[in-house]
């Protein structure tokens, strides 16, 4: 089977210079890697089972994508850009994040109350962890220490202690939380909630809640780059940008329709926000706040995760 799944027909158009895009495209069933120096797509890869979260490894060489119809998660050769695996899951896979070493990958599960633990080298789910209702986004801090998981109908994120594996604390946050950032220094996280429209701002060491920020309607994820937030507005088709210091917003940005995955370039001057109605990505320049491109994807960009990859001469040493 794997020789099948290298064997997956792509479409290259050349190698790319600096950062890359891995844009998971539902409705296509497909990823796109885009250039983004060029911002030209440079190939498409077929991934199957409605692909919605994506997680790229901190040395860039894999890509994790999650199909919540298909029951799979995808493991792609990121600069090979070709699928090397797929690995067959239970429940309704979103949610993906990558520990710091490359391994294990954690997987939540929609549909139940648990994360999945994956090891891609056995392809088998070594453990199961407990978390609250509908888990969505998935993030892990710095140190590879503790993984947080947005516990969607549970109005709460969940603490799990990456050695133990086991839920060490639970943190009330606002309505129906769905994306969850955590900051470079692994000092904050935040949620966006669905369901309030709003931010919490979550200090990782106290485990508390320690500010809210009023955005726009249905926040899907919040970017972070240059001590600002950047948080995805799937019902108002804006960004809302507040100062992570002050928690005040300074800006609203018009993007595209259904706008959703969220992330900052390496080098945090764009951010790159998919838009899942409008088959493109906006690019927005950090300094000026200011959309300066669209770029073309697939049909429905969702790109749910960490989808942003530095590729070897952008790559910190």
């Amino acid at each position: 089977m794997r020789a099948a799944m290298v064997a997956l027909s792509l479409v290259v158009a050349g190698a790319a210079s600096a950062d890359e895009a891995f844009i998971t495209n539902q409705n296509g069933d497909d990823l796109t890697v885009l250039d983004l120096a060029t911002g030209k797509t440079v190939a498409t890869i077929p991934i199957g089972g409605k692909p919605a979260g994506v997680a790229v490894s901190a040395d860039g060489a894999r890509v994790y994508v999650t199909s919540p119809e298909g029951k799979a998660l995808t493991v792609v050769d990121a600069a090979g850009r070709t699928v090397l695996d797929r690995i067959s899951l239970e429940g309704g896979p979103l949610g993906v994040a990558v520990h710091p070493s490359g391994s294990p990958v954690y997987v939540a599960d929609w549909y139940a109350k648990h994360i999945l633990v994956v090891d891609p080298v056995a392809r088998a789910v070594t453990a199961r962890v407990d978390v609250g209702a509908s888990p969505s986004g998935l993030a892990v801090t710095p140190d590879g220490a503790t993984l947080l998981s947005a516990d969607r109908d549970s109005d709460q994120v969940s603490f799990v202690d990456l050695k133990t594996l086991q839920r060490v604390a639970t943190v009330p946050v606002g309505q129906r939380p769905f994306g969850v950032t955590i900051d470079r220094d692994g000092r904050r996280a935040y949620t966006a909630n669905v369901g309030s429209n709003d931010v919490s701002v979550i200090d990782i060491a106290s485990r508390k809640v320690v500010g809210v920020v009023k955005v726009g309607e249905r926040p899907y994820v919040v970017g972070l780059a240059a001590d600002r937030g950047f948080v995805s507005n799937q019902y108002a088709e804006s960004v809302s940008v507040f100062d992570v210091t002050t928690l005040q917003t300074l800006a609203t940005v018009p993007v595209g329709e259904y706008p959703e995955g969220v992330e900052a370039s390496a080098d945090q001057t764009k951010i790159y926000v998919a838009n899942w109605f409008s088959n493109a990505v906006s690019v927005i320049d950090v300094a000026t706040l200011k959309v300066e491109n669209t770029l073309d994807v697939g049909d429905g960009p969702r790109a749910f995760g960490a989808f942003i990859r530095p590729t070897p001469r952008q790559a910190k040493p």
